[in-house]
């Protein structure tokens, strides 16, 4: 049966008082005895000598104080023998015995004192070794342990009295990193070995330790024991192990991926940065713009570090070496990105994303779509990734669908017209018929018996005015019909949409349609080409009359509004009085070749959509909030003010 805690605390305190009741009973008992045979036995000798036993088991048992009470004692003992033995007068041996055994029992106190001092140093640095989390064990020169602390204890789980007496590395069935006996030769010669161990703990879990070993010399230079300091590295050693696996495996994906990736370092914008925020600049690439040699100087602070292969492929390096160096070097002049993603960064963005061109190590001009992933950490700017892929095939791709698209809208421009013969002869009849009329005016007051020149001149001017207005008309047309480039410029909404008016005036008297215009004061002008711009006015307007084609009992009118929204974009309406557009068809009627038209192609709105995104905006319907008619939204971004 096993003892309760309680009960083992008990024997060990009864263990511990019999220990300090032991000595102290033999300590008293010899000393009686001594004084008895010295002062009653007819011995001649100093028997008073034998105190020191007493005296050395104080030393070894009492405390500090006890030990010179009880020489004290032994002193007082060895005198009162000596006067009840001898008389006062009687000197020569006896008194000579006398002062021998009470020299001996000093200088043994003495002795039992240092050493006692001496003893409680190194109970207190042994005890220092015992506080550390270190395990530290001490190993004489045949390897053997001759002391154990508490963490090699908790560590390895022998205790001390266990370990103790045991071959260290038997014991632990060490692994050393190289060859024992040199090792020991290492250890011999600088006094000193530093190296990583693997061991075995009690429960033979395997660790792995970093092990000290400090030689200890005697005064002649001979060995005399190796304190041994073990500290555990397993975590370490495992968590190191997992660490470059992990590097393995991102080196693998950054090698081996098929997107082009350069690792950057751009902790040389980081000062510069900091130094715009403390002067309170917010529009960091405003100000990198303005400010004359910025954008180069903090290009050529950014440093490319590394590059993958892909990278080293889309930019024709003939090595990934070839590509180290600053990124002003891989950047053409125009670029206007790095200065965004400088104040992507200044705003604490992770990553900046966008297009833009790179120089090839050939000196070359590609066009790229690129992200760049920024750390949580600004401090470590060190570690910048950029990953880009070669849009080259995606740009020609693109200017092949624009071509097509091009083709296409010049196509639904001509069909427009085709649709519009009426009003375009009916436009250009209105001014020929007035030079006729003027022109036969001008022959009347010319043929009369008193010429009228000033009538003639009049009437004349009027022909030329006329002729003019024909002739812009044929231009317009012309103009609208012409299959030409796209060109940017500083168009005014309102004007722009008056001149498109005028293309449909007829096909509005002929479905009864009244037209109201409402533009806000004060818009901006908006960048674009005006006749594809033109061209989705059109569109929308004819779209509006020939959904009134059928409205029977209400005014037909088409109302065209221009506004300014608070973002201060351009906003454009054209809304209708017609049946309206199902919330179901609202998006596929911008599909291509969706059509509701019996003779329609279905590619009008599609156009006129692409045309406004392509311009930066949006295009979408929604229906009037009346129960009656459609609304087509534009909105495009504002440019300079008119």
């Amino acid at each position: 049966m096993r003892a309760t805690p309680e009960a083992q605390s008990e024997v060990r305190v009864e263990a511990q008082g019999y220990d300090r009741l032991a000595p102290r009973t033999a300590a008293i008992l010899i000393a009686a005895g001594v004084f008895l045979l010295d002062a009653f036995s007819p011995i001649e000798g100093a028997v008073a000598v034998l105190y020191v036993v007493v005296v050395l088991i104080a030393a070894r048992t009492f405390s500090r104080r006890g030990v010179v009470l009880t020489t004290a004692g032994c002193l007082a003992l060895t005198l009162a023998a000596y006067f009840a033995a001898h008389r006062t007068d009687e000197v020569g041996a006896p008194l000579l015995r006398c002062f021998v055994s009470l020299a001996a029992i000093g200088i043994t106190a003495a002795l039992g004192l240092r050493h006692k001092a001496d003893a409680a140093v190194l109970a207190e640095q042994a005890s220092l070794l015992d506080l550390t989390h270190d395990a530290v064990f001490v190993r004489d020169t045949r390897d053997v342990i001759t002391f154990w602390n508490r963490a090699a204890e908790q560590f390895y789980g022998w205790p001390a009295d266990e370990a103790i007496g045991c071959v260290a590395h038997d014991l632990l069935r060490s692994t050393f990193p190289a060859d024992r006996a040199a090792i020991f030769d290492t250890l011999h010669r600088t006094g000193r070995w530093e190296g990583e161990l693997v061991q075995r703990t009690r429960a033979g879990e395997t660790v792995t330790v970093e092990s000290r070993w400090v030689l200890q010399r005697a005064a002649a230079g001979a060995p005399l024991a190796v304190l041994e300091t073990n500290t555990d590295i397993t975590e370490r050693k495992r968590t190191d192990s997992q660490l470059v696996a992990s590097e393995r495996r991102y080196r693998a994906i950054f090698d081996n991926t098929r997107v082009a990736i350069l690792q950057q370092d751009w902790s040389g914008v980081k000062a510069d940065l900091d130094r715009l925020h403390r002067e309170g600049v917010r529009d960091v690439a405003g100000y990198c713009m303005a400010s004359e040699g910025c954008v180069v100087r903090m290009r050529n602070r950014v440093r490319i570090v590394d590059a993958n292969s892909a990278a080293q492929r889309m930019l024709r390096a003939p090595s990934r070496e070839a590509l180290l160096g600053t990124l002003d070097e891989r950047l053409p002049e125009a670029d206007q990105t790095f200065p965004q993603a400088l104040a992507a960064l200044a705003r604490g963005e992770r990553s900046f994303e966008s297009e833009s061109q790179v120089r090839t190590y050939d000196g070359e001009t590609i066009p790229v779509l690129f992200g760049v992933s920024f750390p949580a950490d600004p401090d470590d700017l060190g570690f910048v990734l950029v990953h880009a892929f070669d849009i080259t095939e995606r740009k020609q791709a693109e200017s092949a669908l624009l071509a097509v698209q091009a083709d296409l809208a010049h196509a639904a421009r001509v069909s427009t017209m085709g649709e519009l013969t009426a009003t375009m002869a009916h436009e250009i009849n209105q001014p020929l018929a007035a030079i006729v009329t003027n022109g036969e005016a001008a022959l009347r007051w010319l043929k009369r018996p008193s010429p009228d020149l000033g009538e003639a001149t009049d009437a004349l001017g009027r022909v030329i005015t006329n002729g003019r207005r024909a002739s812009e008309i044929v231009g317009r047309i012309r103009g609208f019909l012409k299959k030409a480039a796209p060109r940017q410029e500083w168009l005014d909404l309102p004007e722009m949409i008056g001149e498109a008016s005028q293309l449909i005036e007829r096909e509005l008297v002929r479905h009864a349609v009244s037209l109201r215009t409402e533009h806000a004061p004060g818009l901006p002008q908006v960048l674009g080409d005006r006749l594809q711009l033109q061209q989705v006015a059109i569109n929308l307007m004819v779209n509006g009359i020939q959904a009134m084609a059928a409205v029977r009992g209400r005014p037909r009118v088409l109302t065209v509004r221009t506004l300014r929204e608070e973002d201060g974009q351009v906003a454009c309406e054209v809304t209708d009085t017609g049946e309206g557009i199902a919330p179901e068809m609202r998006e596929q009627i911008f599909q291509p070749f969706y059509t509701t038209k019996g003779d329609g192609m279905g590619m009008g709105l599609a156009i006129c959509r692409s045309t406004i995104e392509a311009h930066g905006g949006r295009l979408w319907v929604t229906d009037t909030g009346t129960g009656t008619g459609a609304t087509f939204h534009i909105l495009l971004p504002a440019g300079a003010a008119p």
